[in-house]
């Protein structure tokens, strides 16, 4: 009986730690790792969030861009870190696929990542500069058909959410254009607004501005419905291709072993900065859903997210170093 009773002191005295550090937390700096270089939507969507958490918590968030890999450094350093909360960053779907689409993943996100919400989803377009005499999807498949392996487009990198659906619109419309893989979404965009690419896929919230200065033309989107930030663009599905819906999502996570209450307060604040006026107003320009969901929901939507794409990883035989 005594044991026993020591047991429970024990594990009550480590929930009561457990509770008090999440009810101090923070007591320091966070740093935000966002896995790509400036410019692109990860980058984006730090920067909004970044400031209004440092104003709630008191302490510098600081922005950690950790780009390269396709994303693989920043987010394995996030997997790497302390299992305090003070380490967080923002994940996308590449790296949820980590174990299928890389020979040797340095990290299992199942395991080495604790979801805290899944922030926004963002559909993808298909651009070309206007140099390029495409205007509709039709027309560029049929100058990609016209001139196999001869056109070529940018993407954020390899294995990124916009290079998969790049792949998949291959794979759908059976034609051979030639993927080149940037640092992040901010150079591909660079380069096919100053022509050194002919096709880009980008995240519409990266293209938009460009898009409606008339600096790229943007084809088709690649979710199911047309986004208000570009009504006129019409979708990939409706351009004769059914069902056509590749959509990159951007999402907070922090080390695996985290402490839940610690987790749970993260997932508070950044719900809540999400859902505020302005930060909405601006991610819904962008052309960005809002989500803001749970841990627990989150969690769910990777693994459903693993299993959807990797039947494309299959069947386009993507597989990365």
């Amino acid at each position: 009986m005594a044991r026993y009773s020591v047991v429970l002191s024990v594990f009550a005295a480590i929930a009561l730690s457990t509770f008090a550090t999440a009810a101090e937390f923070p007591t320091r700096p966070i740093r935000l790792v966002v896995p790509f270089p400036p410019g692109g939507t990860t980058d984006i969507l730090a920067r909004l969030i970044a400031p209004k958490l440092t104003e709630t918590f008191k302490h510098p968030v600081v922005i950690d861009n950790r780009g390269g890999a396709s994303g693989m450094i920043g987010a394995d350093a996030i997997a790497k870190a302390p299992p305090d909360g003070y380490t967080i960053g923002i994940i996308i779907s590449t790296h949820a696929l980590a174990m299928e689409l890389f020979t040797r993943s340095p990290f299992d996100p199942a395991r080495d990542y604790a979801p805290i919400t899944l922030a926004i989803s963002v559909a993808n377009v298909i651009s070309v500069h206007p140099s390029v005499p495409a205007t509709s999807i039709p027309d560029l498949v049929r100058l990609a058909k016209a001139q196999p392996g001869k056109l070529s487009y940018g993407s954020a990198g390899a294995g990124t959410g916009v290079h998969l659906t790049g792949e998949f619109f291959k794979l759908v419309a059976h034609v051979d254009i030639t993927h080149v893989p940037y640092k992040g979404g901010g150079p591909s965009l660079a380069d096919l607004v100053a022509g050194q690419i002919p096709v880009g896929v980008q995240n519409i919230s990266t293209i938009v501005a460009h898009a409606r200065a008339g600096r790229i033309r943007p084809l088709g989107i690649t979710s199911l419905e047309r986004s208000p930030a570009l009504p006129d663009l019409p979708t990939v599905a409706a351009q004769g291709y059914p069902g056509f819906d590749a959509r990159e999502w951007y999402g907070f996570v922090t080390q695996g072993k985290t402490p839940r209450a610690i987790v749970m307060r993260l997932n508070q604040e950044i719900v809540r900065i999400v859902n505020s006026p302005d930060v909405r107003a601006r991610l819904l320009d962008l052309g960005s859903d809002i989500v803001a969901d749970s841990p627990d929901q989150f969690g769910a939507f990777m693994k459903a997210e693993r299993v959807k794409w990797s039947k494309v990883v299959q069947e386009t035989g993507i597989k990365l170093e």
